[in-house]
């Protein structure tokens, strides 16, 4: 194990930068965040994602000793820390004491491919975004739009994920509607999906070609801006007393409907 420079003070200015990302202000202003565990950040260097510091306990050095050494080498710094060091930057209960601070990534969708993309309506709960990008990138999808709501970067959304937000493209955008709009312009359908039992069963929807997926606000659904915007209106059947499921919920099923396309 080569002797990397060792940080035992959390007031340390390097630790106390990297601490800082796990706030959303800090994120946006810098253009970098912070990811913690083996997982993500292995996910991260493997696609290509910036790491500009690698922090990590020597023992969990030895523990994930391959990714260490692939950490190592993708890395432009690399210290190791102690437990109370650790415990400053992390967000999680039960840490694995790894952590790497990255640089966001451009938007990287093309929109050229037939297929199905998603688009999130100001999601607003990290949990959400997180499972919603896992299943859209395990059902198929080309691509995630996000407009408004959480930072992809929020640490929970991050976890959530299980690293889909650093593997999967992943578009950011201010508004909705507008996006709609464009998309419109490039030949895409865009359906949204609302508990409207007047709205077309999502199961009869024309899936060919390119269409995006709309999502809503966990609480107030699709903005009526973007839901002017959307071609047509789609739901997903209901049984029994529920009226609705959640935003995760209901674009996972949205997903799957698309992912068997005829």
């Amino acid at each position: 194990m080569k002797n990397f420079e060792t940080i035992t003070s959390r007031a340390n200015q390097k630790i106390r930068d990297a601490s800082a990302l796990l706030q959303a202000r800090e994120r946006k202003k810098t253009g970098l965040f912070i990811a913690e565990g083996a997982r993500l950040c292995e996910d991260a260097a493997i696609n290509g994602t910036e790491i500009l510091r690698l922090f990590i306990t020597k023992k969990a050095a030895e523990t994930y000793s391959d990714i260490f050494s692939m950490l190592a080498e993708s890395s432009k710094e690399v210290y190791f820390i102690d437990g109370a060091v650790a415990e400053k930057l992390s967000d999680t209960e039960a840490s694995q004491n790894i952590f790497c601070v990255c640089r966001q990534r451009k938007s990287d969708i093309s929109f050229e491919d037939d297929g199905f993309y998603l688009m999130t309506d100001n999601i607003q709960n990290p949990d959400n975004l997180g499972a919603l990008s896992r299943s859209a990138e395990a059902f198929g999808a080309k691509g995630l739009i996000v407009s408004g709501g959480c930072d992809i970067y929020s640490p929970k959304a991050l976890r959530a994920s299980m690293g889909a937000l650093v593997r999967f493209p992943v578009v950011r955008t201010g508004n909705s509607a507008e996006k709609i709009t464009e998309l419109k312009k490039l030949g895409f359908k865009a359906l949204a999906c609302v508990p409207d039992s007047g709205a077309l069963d999502v199961r009869l929807a024309d899936k060919s070609g390119k269409t995006v997926l709309v999502i809503g606000n966990e609480g107030a659904g699709i903005s009526e801006e973007a839901k002017k915007e959307c071609t047509g209106l789609v739901t997903i059947p209901m049984a029994g007393r529920a009226e609705s499921l959640n935003a995760a919920a209901a674009g996972a099923v949205m997903m799957w409907e698309f992912s068997g396309r005829k």
